[in-house]
């Protein structure tokens, strides 16, 4: 897959991508958000495994502006007609410039119109109220908040917001 709006650009990754995205899953200030304020602890092939084992129902994506690798995406079949998505603007420079609105508009309306999925959902932390933001304007919905549902690799509980969004919700968002 290869979405293109102007300079942005959402790809399959491959095999050359897993050095940067090793670099990014180890990097404790980009993966804090998620609960790993001191990376995953991956190897490069350990990535490189989970890439190649990537297919049309669960796929890493890589974001890029100008040809830049600038963070990552994901998605996967969660249930019939169901898609999880992820997203990580890993570029803390690139940070704050609409880019994610972009990117999660291009690969929603790619996984409502050419993969067929109904329903999209995704989390992220309580704290994270900028992505909060994003995923509102988008047209997604609250459907569950999970207080302390873990702990950090720091031993802090963390709590997140499960949201949903629909094809319905997503054209109302005026995004279609």
């Amino acid at each position: 897959m290869k979405l293109v709006m102007d300079r942005l650009v959402i790809r399959n990754a491959n095999a050359e991508d897993a050095r940067t995205l090793c670099k990014w899953w180890n990097d404790g200030a980009i993966m804090a958000h998620a609960g790993f304020p001191n990376g995953i602890g991956t190897t490069e092939q350990e990535v490189l495994n989970r890439i190649l084992a990537d297919n049309d129902s669960s796929r890493r994506l890589i974001l890029e502006v100008d040809g830049i690798s600038i963070g990552e995406m994901s998605y996967s079949t969660v249930k019939e007609n169901t898609a999880g998505i992820g997203i990580k603007i890993c570029d803390f420079e690139q940070q704050e410039k609409g880019y994610g609105t972009l990117y999660l508009s291009m690969l929603i309306r790619f996984l409502f119109e050419q993969m067929g999925y109904t329903t999209i959902i995704l989390d992220t932390n309580v704290k994270n109220k900028r992505a909060q933001h994003v995923y509102e304007k988008l047209g997604f919905r609250q459907a569950d908040v999970r207080m302390d549902s873990w702990r950090d690799q720091l031993g802090e509980p963390q709590s997140f917001i499960d949201y949903e969004l629909t094809v319905d919700d997503f054209k109302k968002a005026a995004m279609i």
